[in-house]
């Protein structure tokens, strides 16, 4: 991406120096339904860090099989070092965060992508308002809860902030093989994608939805996941008229979106594929609705509530 450096966002929080602050993780303990008892091994990447592509596959897995999810998110916790009570062992609240040349350059692009966004969307949706980013390590105590780095990058909407561990774009380039800036990019626009669904009364319809109609939940959290893809893709039309993406920026951008397909997931962590416990869509489908967003520029082209096939 042609991107340039600019004072950092004032809807930037860099938190990277908090570890916590005090509050538990709501994690119900107990049986659950889980089949034999005892923790649920997460698998785990290189250096012994829990794979967030491994966690999703558990996840998706234990809800197919009635399990408890929320128990395996405090098994997670507590592999990879994070207690499920009290605060997250580290520096207090607002210490300067520790930070290498490097990562202060990462930190100056999702900046930049973040104002970008936010000067795109005003234009398109009269009604916009920013969303906050959140920078934080290891784990972060969120309006929607602690949650794990290895849960990766998720928006809140009870505090409407995206909230994002730096090391997830090493493990989209290194594990999944989605390397480059405007991957990067892709996900940013996907989480801001979310936030977009919140202004716009999309997301508390979905949560309803799921709860009136409990055997829908997952194919609603398809379409509302193919839905911030296709934003996404409109932000990137955007870039691209303004000259701001670099020849193979879109092929980025689409191999991210492949990379973290749920079928993609499943079969790298079972050799199988299970599209009922799909969440978030096929590496097609991602694809797919990334890329109407990207060549038509238009949010109106994005509803993937009325196709019948998303």
């Amino acid at each position: 991406m042609r991107w340039t450096r600019r004072p950092r966002s004032r809807n930037l929080e860099d938190r990277r120096g908090e570890r916590g602050s005090g509050r538990r993780f709501p994690f119900p303990r107990g049986g659950g339904g889980r089949a034999g008892g005892g923790r649920i091994p997460i698998p785990r990447g290189p250096g012994g860090k829990i794979s967030i592509g491994g966690l999703a596959l558990v996840l998706g897995l234990v809800w197919l099989m009635g399990g408890d999810v929320f128990q395996v998110l405090g098994d997670a916790a507590l592999q990879s070092g994070v207690p499920t009570g009290g605060a997250v062992p580290g520096s207090s609240p607002g210490a300067a965060p520790r930070s290498s040349p490097e990562e202060d350059e990462r930190v100056d692009f999702v900046s930049f992508v973040l104002d970008d966004l936010q000067e795109t969307w005003p234009r398109l949706l009269p009604d916009y308002r920013d969303a906050r980013l959140v920078l934080f390590r290891d784990a972060i105590d969120s309006g929607c809860g602690y949650a794990a780095a290895q849960m990766g990058p998720f928006y809140c909407p009870g505090d409407e902030k995206v909230y994002i561990d730096l090391a997830f774009f090493e493990e989209l380039d290194q594990r999944f093989g989605a390397p480059g800036d405007f991957a990067q990019a892709y996900v940013l626009a996907h989480e801001v994608g979310h936030h977009i669904q919140k202004v716009t009364g999309v997301e508390p319809q979905v949560r309803r939805a799921q709860q009136q109609s409990p055997s829908r939940k997952n194919e609603l959290s398809v379409r509302m996941e193919l839905q911030a893809d296709c934003l996404a893709g409109v932000w990137g039309h955007s870039a691209a008229q303004r000259d701001l993406l670099d020849p193979g920026d879109v092929e980025e951008g689409l191999g991210a979106a492949a990379a973290i397909g749920d079928d993609r997931l499943q079969k790298m962590a079972t050799g199988s594929v299970q599209p009922e416990g799909f969440t978030h869509g096929s590496s097609d489908q991602r694809v797919k609705w990334f890329r109407l967003g990207l060549e038509s520029g238009d949010p109106a082209r994005c509803d993937t509530f009325e196709v019948a096939r998303p």
